[in-house]
């Protein structure tokens, strides 16, 4: 049976699905230009499972389950799931941590960065010219023959791991249980943590969201890929949908809000927004996909995928324990250091995983 989804019809409705999903959640709850953040959100799990104490941002977000689980459900309809893994995990681990730590130096994922834009906040426009910076960076690696090596096919058994690990973050959240006094599990007061809307409203976006992403291969940091490396512009029209009707879908709520100051859980300190989203751009390209894309592989059986999440989440609790995360009131005091780091393994990543010599 054809996949209306894998056609450019198909991939444009799926970005406009996403854009007015995200706006939709922000209208329900969600905090403001951040319907659907997967670094974001996954540093909310982060600090809801105690791996930091930042109190404004912890919550187990019923979203990064619903794209995980969504996305599992239709690979196994569409006879999609395919269990694989082996391919340089460890380097996959690290390339998660350093992601995120550039994505909470710029303060969001290439999906926050797009829905920052289409809220009005222009600090968006220097996350994402780094975001292309690092993703160009990251086809040169390609072009010299970069790679991790082959996947190997895994049992069946091993790809329900990571759907699992989600199903069970979902118990957590819905029974909120407390394993001592105080917690763990964490949930924020207040700030942009106690912010959300509601669980079976947010898990049935996720899982909606999942669903279409994994049978579109919607992703963004493939779409910039393709258009520098391929001149494809398939993806890249996924993309614009979600930008143009999340912009649209604010501008009916009353939600767009355009300027540079003042924005919500951004900061203007346009280098680090820069650099930060840069090597971002750079881990996403060297691990084959953004942090969306990541779920949505993971849902697959994928799990190099899933080790990358998991470095994701792991990196977030190092962003906030070790003041490398970004807030409203600027870039904290060890993000350069923390983005600094991230280039040079990234760099050093990328020149030693080559399997031939350019020419």
């Amino acid at each position: 049976m054809a996949n209306p989804f894998a056609a450019r019809a198909g991939i444009v409705a799926v970005g406009c699905a996403i854009g007015v999903t995200a706006v939709l959640l922000q209208y329900s709850g969600n905090p403001p230009n951040m319907g659907i953040c997967v670094a974001c959100f996954e540093r909310d799990i982060a600090g809801a499972l105690g791996l930091h104490r930042a109190g404004a941002v912890q919550y187990i977000r019923p979203e990064i389950i619903g794209l995980t689980v969504g996305a599992f459900l239709a690979a196994l309809i569409a006879k999609e799931y395919r269990p694989r893994g082996g391919s340089a995990p460890l380097v996959r681990f690290f390339l998660g941590v350093f992601a995120m730590i550039g994505a909470l130096v710029f303060l969001g994922c290439p999906w926050r960065a797009l829905l920052r834009l289409a809220g009005g906040d222009g600090n968006a426009v220097t996350g994402l010219a780094g975001l292309a910076a690092g993703i160009g960076i990251g086809v040169f690696f390609l072009k010299s023959g970069y790679s991790l090596g082959r996947a190997q096919t895994q049992n069946a058994a091993a790809g329900i791991l990571f759907p699992a690990f989600m199903a069970g973050l979902l118990l957590l959240l819905v029974f909120q249980v407390t394993f001592a006094e105080g917690g763990p599990i964490f949930f924020s007061r207040t700030g942009p943590g106690s912010q959300h809307a509601p669980l079976l409203v947010s898990l049935g976006a996720g899982l909606a969201v999942g669903a279409i992403a994994q049978r579109s291969r919607f992703c963004t940091m493939g779409a910039l890929r393709d258009v520098i490396l391929l001149r494809d512009v398939h993806l890249m029209s996924g993309v614009a949908g979600l930008l143009v009707a999340a912009t649209a879908m604010n501008l009916v709520l009353g939600q767009f809000r355009p300027g540079f100051a003042g924005q919500p859980i951004a900061h203007t300190d346009h280098l680090w927004n820069f650099l930060g989203m840069a090597l971002a751009g750079l881990a996403f390209v060297l691990a084959g996909g953004c942090p969306g894309r990541q779920l949505f592989l993971s849902g697959e059986g994928d799990l190099d995928a899933g080790i990358f999440v998991l470095g994701m989440i792991v990196g977030a609790g190092v962003s906030h324990n070790f003041a490398l995360a970004s807030s409203p009131a600027g870039v904290a005091p060890f993000g350069p250091a923390g983005v600094v780091v991230g280039l040079l393994f990234c760099l050093a990543v990328g020149f030693s995983m080559r399997e031939r010599t350019p020419r």
